[in-house]
């Protein structure tokens, strides 16, 4: 069982599962693998009850009529709902498994959890350190209170602060959110919790004929964004740090002297160009 304040198997691992029956032909799962983008084996079933798991090299060898329960696995890992996701890690590591079937006290299948679902584990744990440092820094400077939210945004909506992206970093951002992998977004939300259309010029000390600060600024995740953007992504999860009064936000500044409105305006730049790239250069034509 998982120590108190571990995440645990249960928090990531996913419920709805694709099986297969006992009973099932090598065949009928073999076409079932080859129909799939996600899947190179199942979990073999009886009822709620599992008996084994078959992978795509089982069914190599195996005669197309021959039955899941002549030549599934029948000796397979499994995990327990209340295991330690760093203790399910280590087994998928070990193993060189992708993919743990999950189990209840009974034997009854409630789940499965991948490679992928640890990686993403991981990944959750960091962010929230990130985004509560940034709310306290904020509430400090600005003397407002703040409220964190975890919640889908809109990426039409958001005001970007950075105006350059690498593009080979994309290629990475793009892998991730394909397979569900991408790190939350973390968003400033300057308008109170409102949608960007219910903010007025007053909400900011400014008065009508005054332009406007943007309401969501994207404060971590350009290269995300931009990859979104790429694959035809409208949506993506985010951490949203919510002030309860709108202030001047020197970021927003940021975007404004940059000319950033949208997501379209943060320009795509070639590796080369990286000021760690040409640090580099320099360094080998002027070694002293």
């Amino acid at each position: 069982m998982a120590e108190e304040g571990k995440p645990r198997v249960r928090e990531y691992m996913t419920q709805e599962v694709s099986t297969v029956s006992l009973d099932d032909t090598v065949a009928d799962v073999a076409r079932r693998i080859d129909e799939s983008d996600d899947h190179s084996g199942f979990p073999v079933t009886d009822g709620r009850r599992v008996e084994g798991f078959v992978s795509a090299r089982d069914l190599l060898l195996a005669d197309d009529h021959e039955p899941m329960f002549r030549v599934m696995s029948d000796e397979i890992l499994v995990a327990h709902p209340e295991m330690a996701v760093q203790d399910a890690a280590r087994v998928i590591l070990r193993s060189g498994i992708q993919k743990l079937p999950v189990v209840d006290d009974a034997g009854h299948l409630v789940g499965i959890i991948s490679n992928a679902d640890v990686i993403r584990s991981q990944i959750e744990r960091a962010t929230p350190s990130k985004v509560d440092k940034l709310t306290r820094t904020l509430e400090s400077i600005h003397d407002v209170t703040a409220r964190e939210e975890r919640r889908e945004v809109d990426l039409a909506d958001l005001t970007p602060t950075q105006d350059t992206v690498y593009a080979d970093e994309l290629e990475g951002r793009i892998y991730e959110l394909r397979r569900g992998l991408a790190e939350p977004l973390v968003v400033i939300d300057n308008g109170g919790g409102r949608s960007p259309s219910q903010s007025t010029v007053e909400d900011f000390g400014g008065s009508a004929g005054d332009e406007q600060q943007p309401t969501l600024l994207l404060a971590d995740g350009h290269h995300r964004v931009k990859a979104a953007e790429r694959i035809g992504v409208d949506t993506m999860d985010a951490y949203v740090i919510v002030l309860d009064q709108p202030v001047d936000l020197g970021m927003a500044r940021t975007a404004e002297k940059s000319d950033l409105s949208s997501i379209e305006d943060i320009e795509v730049v070639d590796y080369g160009a990286h000021p760690l790239v040409e640090t580099t250069k320099r360094l080998q034509e002027d070694p002293e």
